[in-house]
């Protein structure tokens, strides 16, 4: 999901819980923004500002960090972040057993599924952030206890739509002709016995660990949205909104007291215009019933998100520091990007830097400026590099002697 983009100088935040980033029938209904805003007074800006003076006053960069990397929520751009933030410190990634891509997803996680945890290769881990149906109790097991938590969700509707065009091939999915088809005889084609139909129904919930079947109709409905909402705040430090990229981007700055070169990004694994396709309001509304687990998730996390951006940034302050962070990514990308952005995987001149291709989807990547120095080469490659040829890397820079093993086998 790409940040939202527009004249720096008109940029304007929206009140805490009254907007989504999206037009029309993707937006919240007043009646619920009005129910979860709060209401804005002097004493509460008052003991924000408190808040922010003190947390500079002892911020220290946080190193121990668990990332849920949820599906289709610009979480890819989000591990990039991370992948280079720890590569550039020399801190240990729990990468996934035998170089694979993920936690061994969509199983719940455990321990030994973290590379060097049964063999103790690895004294201590710093980041984890790969793909993988979060359990507490087993990442308790790998992190150190003053680990930082924390994910990033989409709406349910746009989200929905990218998982159709990105997993077409699931069972839920290969014979219907259009997501409305299937939004209409999910009854029929929907069954959560078959491998891979997670994807099709409440992901997000999935995801997090929790129960994904449940119906919009069903009786317990609001009582599993409730508690799921009060584990997720329980596990989590912080739950980042990818409507609102480049404010979440800040948002993680401050609360892991990084800089601001710390989060700047470049989209990644982005589909081309031509795999989007706009939703009716009739199917946006089928889909929030579809995944209204997902939707009352959603709908809580934005909300808070916004209570967060007041209480750890502020408003002003937020604007200002979104302006920058667009300014820096706009010379980053005028130093290292050939044609200044994205482009079809079919142009992709270095097969290293091109994306995997799956499903319906076309997932763009990036071409490097011809005649750079090594070193700045090296940093803008960092920036375009796909997830799974730098997960293989990271990889083979932690576990030199089970890669070298492993080809002696081969």
């Amino acid at each position: 999901m790409a940040a939202r983009k527009g004249p720096p100088g008109k940029q304007f935040l929206p009140k805490p819980g009254t907007r989504l980033g999206l037009p029309g029938h993707l937006a919240l209904h007043s009646t619920l923004e009005s129910s979860t805003a709060e209401t804005a007074t002097p004493s509460r800006f008052l003991k924000a500002l408190i808040n922010r003076v003190q947390s500079k006053a002892t911020c220290h960069p946080k190193s121990h960090i668990v990332f849920l990397k949820t599906h289709k929520t610009a979480s890819s751009t989000v591990l990039n972040i991370l992948y280079r933030y720890g590569e550039s410190r020399n801190l240990t990634f729990a990468l996934p057993l035998n170089k694979h891509s993920q936690l061994y997803y969509p199983f719940f996680f455990a321990s030994h599924f973290v590379e060097g945890v049964s063999s103790r290769r690895v004294r201590e881990f710093h980041i984890m952030c790969n793909h993988m149906r979060f359990r507490k109790s087993e990442v308790e097991k790998v992190m150190p206890k003053d680990t930082f938590y924390f994910s990033i969700l989409r709406h349910p509707v746009a989200m929905m739509e990218s998982i159709f065009i990105y997993y077409k091939s699931i069972p839920a999915f290969h014979k219907t002709h259009s997501l409305d088809n299937f939004l209409d005889n999910s009854w029929r084609n929907y069954n959560s016995s078959l491998t891979s139909n997670h994807y099709a129904h409440n992901i997000l919930a999935f995801d997090f660990g929790f129960d994904n079947n449940v119906a919009a109709g069903a009786v317990d409905l609001e009582e599993r949205a409730s508690m799921a909402i009060a584990a997720i705040t329980r596990d989590f430090h912080l739950i980042l909104i990818s409507e609102y990229f480049d404010e979440s981007m800040i948002l993680l700055k401050h609360a892991l007291c990084w800089s601001l070169e710390d989060v700047v990004s470049f989209k990644l694994n982005g589909r081309s215009e031509q795999t989007r396709h706009p939703l009716l309001p009739y199917t946006a509304e089928k889909i929030k019933r579809w995944n209204a687990l997902d939707w009352r998730i959603y709908l809580h996390f934005n909300t808070t998100f916004w209570h967060n951006i007041d209480s750890r940034v502020g408003q002003e302050q937020m604007k200002k520091e979104v302006y920058r962070l667009r300014e820096l990514r706009a010379k980053l990308a005028n130093s290292c990007l050939k044609d200044g952005g994205a482009v079809d995987p079919s142009k992709i001149k270095d097969a290293g830097l091109k994306p995997f291709q799956y499903g319906a989807a076309v997932i763009e990547g990036y071409n490097l400026k011809p005649q750079m120095d090594r070193q700045t080469k090296m940093k803008c490659q960092r920036f375009i590099t796909p997830e799974l040829q730098y997960t293989a890397r990271l990889y083979t820079q932690q576990f030199p002697e089970l890669v070298s093993s492993a080809l002696k086998r081969n």
